[in-house]
Formats: structure tokens, C-alpha cells, sequence
């Protein structure tokens, strides 16, 4: 017996089985037409396979990127609530305190008195409003706009450089 024969011998590329069991030999010609539309109907079904999956896995981003805007939008909202408290009390209570600390004991003119007590107000209150805006950024829905990039689909050059720069490094 040959190795021709052999009913396990392995095809070369570009080999197709033949119908009549002889797997070494080459197809000559074209497939049957009855082939050539399988192949293309497990093609076609591959690829709707891999689309499918494709916009499962988008799916999960856009939920996941949602869920960590809402995250990111509540904390900057009581970010904002932070600096808009210390903004206010802030101004009431240590204005009150310093001005006449810094007036009675330390014998400081009203308008140094009052210009301190205003500045630590206004430093809380940018403390706040940065940690604000450092949370809004988690609200672009970066992530899911970079896969839709990568699929050519709301591709924005100006919205793309402006989210690159403006993302923290370890989040990229």
C-alpha cells in the first residue's frame, strides 16, 4: 500500500476531499457549485458570528462606561456640593473668626484681616471645584468612543486629541 492509498494521508494546501474518498490528489477545476455555496454559507455565518460578538462586547463597554460616568458624575456633583459648603461657610465663620483674631490679638488692619480670611475661602473652594472637574472627565465616555474610533465610527480628530490629552495616563 502507498502513501497515496493511505485513507488518513494528510492534503496538501489547496487539496479539497475528493468525492470518491482519494484524499491526495488535487482538485483540478473549480469546486461544485453545491461546495462553493457551503463554504460561503459557513463564511457568511462566521462572520455574522463575529459581528455579533463584536457588538456584544461593545455592548458591555457602552454599559460598563455608563455605569462608571453615572459613578463619576455623582462624585463630581458632591465635589461641587463641597465647594459650594466650604465656598459658603467658609466665608461665614472663618471670616468671623480670623477677622477678629487677627484684628484683636495681632492687631492686623480690617482689610488685612478680612483679604486673609477671603483667600482661605477661595483656596477650599478651587480645592473643590478641581477635584469637581477631575470627576467630570470620567463622564466623555472615553473608552467607548476609542473602540468606536478603532472601528471607524464617530471619528472626531478634534474630540479625540482634546479626550487623549485631557485623560490620566493610567487610565489609557
Amino acid at each position: 500500500m502507498s502513501a497515496s492509498d493511505a485513507p488518513n494521508a494528510e492534503r496538501a494546501p489547496g487539496e479539497a476531499p475528493r468525492a470518491d474518498g482519494n484524499r491526495s490528489e488535487p482538485r483540478q477545476g473549480p469546486l461544485p457549485l453545491e461546495d462553493a455555496v457551503r463554504e460561503i454559507g459557513d463564511a457568511g455565518r462566521e462572520g455574522l458570528s463575529a459581528a455579533l460578538d463584536t457588538g456584544r462586547a461593545l455592548r458591555g463597554l457602552l454599559i460598563a462606561d455608563l455605569a462608571l460616568a453615572r459613578s463619576a458624575l455623582g462624585r463630581a456633583l458632591m465635589w461641587v456640593a463641597v465647594a459650594i459648603v466650604f465656598g459658603a461657610s467658609s466665608w461665614l465663620l472663618l471670616m468671623a473668626a480670623l477677622i477678629a483674631l487677627l484684628q484683636g490679638v495681632l492687631g492686623w488692619s480690617w482689610l488685612a484681616s478680612m483679604s486673609t480670611a477671603a483667600g482661605l475661602s477661595l483656596v477650599v473652594t478651587a480645592i473643590g471645584a478641581w477635584q469637581a472637574l477631575r470627576y467630570f472627565e470620567y463622564t466623555r465616555l472615553a473608552a467607548t468612543r476609542r473602540q468606536l474610533r478603532r472601528m471607524g465610527l464617530g471619528h472626531d480628530d478634534d474630540d479625540d486629541r482634546e479626550i487623549d490629552a485631557r485623560q490620566p495616563k493610567e487610565a489609557r
